[in-house]
């Protein structure tokens, strides 16, 4: 019987690319699916058709030779295709196109379980005030699932191997008809794994990874806040099945400091100041998370007022950049006054109330001398 055209059976142009070809393939199979055609030797006829045709077209070598020689050209050389014996022959040579298209458990792997990601971890960090401005390096203790070092993470003991399950082949996976879908389930035996511990490892007692501490260094950059997320690439729990690390996300706390607040990049302070620098105006020193700096107080100043002092807050983040030091000052009032104090403030409020054309200044620099 002769055989028909490979891109005839697929539905496309000669110069179709190989994209294209996969993906009429794709719906062809899609299409004859024996679990969408139960007891439909004609439709698996053509399942089994249209896996010839791509198994030809997606190899670049074999569709050369079949473009110039056709057939018989491929028989010739050996590049012919010798059948497929049953649908799961094609779901176990095409185990890629039916794992991302039926995701209903088309085909039978025969590479095992796959492989999986190790899980993240956290771990909650407290530090300073001073240390979340201003950076710091810290050394962290992790306690984290290690590969064992006896097994090599093979989780048999030394000189024996893991043998391939027999319930599921080594698949990982057993597969149950239900209707129109096949299901594919974790195999009961070795739940996954695709092979079976006999003889356990010693140190790990067949699971491969051991509990250890860890030690880590870790440099907080300056200008974290609170609830800020530290990543460490490849320090979370290792994968599964040759499967990658997971990561470890440091998340940062800050303690709260007796002196100092934030808001965003800015700090906040608060300084007392009595009423004669209010009123008069003073130079004063302000404190910083480092030293005391000079800041003015101008005449009149009043209490709850605040001033900005540039550059001196919180680093942003990968930046040069810096906050200001906000710094709110509070007027004190006096609780205990001499006699002479209260002469001089009654004084003060007379002529106050008389609103003169005086020397208000002088009469504060002869009351403060009087004290």
């Amino acid at each position: 019987m002769t055989k028909r055209d490979y891109y005839e059976i697929l539905g496309i142009a000669q110069s179709a690319s190989t994209e294209e070809v996969k993906k009429a393939y794709r719906s062809m199979a899609f299409k004859y699916h024996p679990d969408r055609n139960p007891n439909d030797p004609e439709a698996e006829n053509k399942f089994k058709e249209a896996a010839e045709a791509y198994e030809v077209l997606s190899d670049a070598e074999r569709r050369t030779m079949y473009d110039r020689f056709g057939h018989e050209g491929l028989n010739n050389n050996g590049g012919g295709h010798q059948g497929f014996s049953s649908p799961n022959d094609i779901f176990d040579t095409f185990n890629d196109i039916f794992g991302d298209v039926f995701g209903f458990g088309s085909g039978r792997s025969r590479r095992g379980p796959r492989a999986q990601a190790g899980a993240d971890l956290r771990y909650n960090l407290t530090i300073s005030f001073e240390d979340a401005v201003k950076g710091t390096e810290t050394e962290l203790q992790i306690p984290k699932e290690m590969e064992c070092p006896t097994c090599e993470g093979s989780g048999a003991e030394p000189g024996h191997r893991p043998e391939t399950c027999k319930h599921c082949g080594g698949q990982g996976q057993v597969f149950q008809s239900q209707g129109f879908f096949r299901i594919a389930t974790p195999c009961p035996i070795c739940r996954g794994a695709g092979k079976v511990i006999t003889k356990p490892c010693p140190e790990c007692q067949g699971r491969g990874t051991i509990q250890q501490t860890r030690n880590l260094k870790v440099n907080i950059p300056a200008g974290v806040d609170n609830g800020s997320r530290l990543r460490l690439q490849g320090e979370g729990e290792p994968g599964k099945n040759g499967g990658p690390p997971g990561d470890l996300f440091v998340v940062i706390r800050i303690k709260e400091h007796p002196k100092f607040s934030r808001q965003n990049f800015d700090l906040l302070t608060n300084v007392d100041i009595n009423f004669v620098q209010a009123t008069l105006g003073d130079r004063i020193e302000v404190p910083t998370l480092d030293q005391e700096v000079p800041m003015d107080i101008p005449k009149g100043t009043q209490s709850g007022q605040t001033f900005k002092l540039k550059g001196l807050g919180v680093p942003h983040l990968g930046s040069n950049r810096k906050g200001d030091l906000l710094v709110q000052v509070k007027v004190k009032t006096p609780t205990k006054l001499t006699k002479r104090q209260e002469e001089l403030l009654r004084e003060f409020e007379e002529l106050e109330a008389e609103k003169p054309k005086g020397k208000v200044r002088n009469f504060f620099k002869r009351a403060m001398g009087d004290q």
